[in-house]
Order: structure tokens, then C-alpha cells, then sequence
């Protein structure tokens, strides 16, 4: 199950500078101003800008999908034809987050949050969104 796009994380070579840039585009100074990661919240989304991206084989925003069972959802895509860029990884506080690229050459993002996770067995609870590193 997913809850939709929510999180987008774009690769940037200059962090100031791409801290700037999305300052300026979202009209919020960012939540998150860590040399590995730089969080904003605007408009019900988490835009995320990753110093390491790059390096991690992004080659452009990642779309992030909010999903109930990351591992689940991740051996669905690889079954569909995609194959990992990056593997499953807790990226803090039980945040899980893997990434395919799809045959065509695009790149997917699961996000699982802690919460997702005891409400699968609790199918009419709310899913809280959270920031991509917690």
C-alpha cells in the first residue's frame, strides 16, 4: 500500500547554493541544515537536497513513495524489472528508505516511516509524513 509521492530528493553538488535556490522557490528557510542532508516542508511536501546523492547514483529528484512495507513493495518493483540503486537503509529514528531504477533508466523511492509499520495491522489508521531523515 503507499501513500502517495510526499518526499522528493534532489542530488546537489553545492549545498549553499542549492539551499539558497530552494529558499528562494519555496519561501521557507529549511528544517534540516545538516552537511549530509538539507530538509525543507512547503506545501504538504518534504523537499530534501543531498550532498551525497550523487555519489549514491542519483542523477536527478528522486520521487519518494510512502509506503506501508518498504521490503514488500521494493521486491514488487524488482520482480517488475527495476533493479536497486540502493538497498534498504535506515536513515534514523526506524526510517526506511531504498531506491530502484526502472528499466527505463528512471529512479524510484520507497520511504517507510516506523509508523507505517504497526499500522498494518491497523488498516484504518493515518499515516503521519514525515521528513526524510526524521
Amino acid at each position: 500500500m503507499t501513500a502517495g509521492v510526499q518526499t522528493i530528493i534532489y542530488p546537489v553538488k553545492d549545498p549553499e547554493r542549492a539551499k539558497a535556490l530552494f529558499t528562494a522557490l519555496l519561501g521557507v528557510e529549511p528544517y534540516a541544515d545538516e552537511p549530509y542532508y538539507i530538509g525543507f516542508k512547503a506545501a504538504g511536501q518534504d523537499i530534501g537536497l543531498d550532498p551525497n546523492g550523487h555519489a549514491q547514483g542519483m542523477t536527478g529528484p528522486v520521487p519518494f513513495w510512502h509506503v506501508t512495507d518498504l521490503r514488500e513493495r521494493l521486491a514488487a518493483l524488482l520482480a517488475a524489472g527495476a533493479e536497486v540503486l540502493q538497498d534498504v537503509r535506515d536513515v534514523g529514528n526506524g526510517r526506511l528508505i531504498a531506491s530502484v531504477k526502472d528499466p527505463d533508466g528512471n529512479l524510484v523511492g520507497l520511504l517507510q516511516d516506523p509508523a507505517a509499520r504497526s499500522s498494518r495491522s491497523r488498516p484504518h489508521s493515518t499515516l503521519v509524513a514525515q521528513s526524510i531523515i526524521g
